[in-house]
């Protein structure tokens, strides 16, 4: 950001609480990533400050005292926002608001804007306008009386006035509507994985911590040109690009949304459509940035997330990534222990790029073979083979015949023989056949 841009960003204070049972490190270290999302957000930080409390103040979330005294602060350093780095519920955000004169958001309403001012697709406009409205809905009644002063600042962008204008039963609606648009997305994005399956390739997918690099690992691994910007939140829509492989198995790598501690789970849920791209994956390559000091919470942050969204169970390779940092080898090494497998890797380099490959090329020759086959329900000894040996990820009826879709060893791949004709089943070997 420019000195001019700066000068003309909305200036806001920080506000973050310390709990007496928590280390200090912790609360310090969330504002500080606070004060990165706020700047891409386009806000200028002009203070922090942590209130020590045993429980937050139903009333004030941080009590009246440090309310004032936080707001008194503000005002004297030129700022109007308060952005506090926990969720407030719709009376405290109004009593804080009350009590201050100023603006006061949260930290979910800090992401949501970012997450508007990011979304290209139409998918990732629609998921942003969900996590929007529902987090607006139960807002709507404090919030219609504000609408006069309250015209284009951080945290009402996106459905902005005409959403809070609107009565609770035609938000009602459109909230409606937008799922089952999603829902039509997401029926899209199956058949395309399974298409991708009938021609053999195997799905990998980026996740890590946001800005941990991943869209700079596929540009460098796919020879793409995915915009890789050093801020958090840079990629929200999904890209998918060929992976050469050592073997010559046809890949497909998909760069996803980065993770967050913290990270709203109305937004977990907004984003299903595109998340599920890693809870459908053959492979995870989970990125880690070796050169931050907070690696190891990052890696926690992003095991979470992955568990929310059903894919802690996938297949994943750890990632070390930014080695040509100082301290990311030393720490990759430190945190490399206990059973992880992972490899080491420069994204902006091109190290370690050739070992990557061929660890994926290994991974994937373990799992399986990716196959998406029709057997009549009549056999069987088909059905149990299939159910018994291969790793099903999905299993429905058609008709007479059931669809199952998954990995199997290659020493299986004979007992479908009967089913390669085409009609029935279409099972493809290593090399797509």
């Amino acid at each position: 950001m420019s000195p001019s841009d700066r000068s003309a960003a909305e200036a806001a204070v920080l506000v973050g609480m310390q709990r007496f049972n928590v280390p200090a490190w912790q609360p310090a270290d969330t504002l500080a990533e606070l004060a990165e999302l706020a700047a891409s957000a386009g806000v200028r930080t002009v203070d922090r400050r942590l209130v020590r409390l045993r429980q937050p103040d139903p009333a004030t979330f941080i009590g009246r005292g440090s309310a004032a005294e936080i707001g008194a602060r503000a005002l004297a350093l030129g700022a109007r926002l308060l952005i506090f780095d926990d969720d407030l519920s719709p009376a405290q955000a109004r009593n804080i608001e009350d009590l201050t004169g100023l603006r006061a958001i949260d930290r979910t309403q800090l992401i949501l804007d970012i997450f508007a001012r990011r979304a290209r697709t139409s998918e990732g406009r629609l998921q942003i306008e969900l996590a929007q409205l529902e987090y607006l809905r139960p807002r709507l009644r404090h919030s219609r009386g504000r609408l006069e002063q309250q015209r284009g600042g951080i945290g009402l962008r996106g459905p902005g006035e005409t959403q809070l204008e609107m009565d609770r039963r035609r938000m009602d609606h459109r909230i409606a509507r937008i799922r089952q648009e999603l829902e039509a997305v997401r029926a899209r994005r199956e058949e395309l994985r399974r298409g991708r399956r009938r021609h053999g390739w195997s799905l990998i997918c980026l996740v890590g911590y946001t800005n941990a690099g991943k869209s700079t690992l596929l540009n460098a691994l796919c020879g793409a040109s995915v915009p890789a910007d050093d801020r958090l939140f840079a990629t929200l829509d999904p890209t998918t690009r060929r992976l050469e492989l050592p073997n010559h198995r046809p890949a497909l790598l998909t760069d996803t949304v980065g993770f967050i501690r913290k990270l709203p789970h109305r937004l977990v849920e907004a984003f299903q459509a595109t998340l599920e791209e890693a809870s459908r994956a053959d492979l995870l390559l989970h990125v880690v940035d070796a050169a931050h000091p907070r690696a190891e919470e990052h890696i926690e942050a992003v095991e979470a997330v992955l568990t929310e969204i059903s894919a802690a169970a996938r297949p994943r390779l750890l990632v070390w990534n930014k080695l040509d940092l100082e301290g990311a080898a030393a720490r990759a090494a430190r945190l490399g222990g206990g059973g992880r497998r992972g490899v080491g890797v420069s994204a902006a380099t091109g190290t370690g790029l050739d070992e990557l490959r061929a660890a994926v090329a290994d991974l994937l020759r373990a799992r399986g073979v990716p196959f998406d086959v029709r057997v009549p329900l009549a056999d069987g000894r088909a059905l149990a083979l299939i159910r018994q040996g291969a790793a099903v990820e999905s299993e429905t009826i058609e008709g007479d015949v059931v669809r199952l879709a998954g990995t199997i060893p290659e020493r299986l791949l004979g007992h479908l023989e009967p089913y390669r004709d085409g009609t029935t089943a279409n099972v493809h070997d290593e090399h797509g056949a």
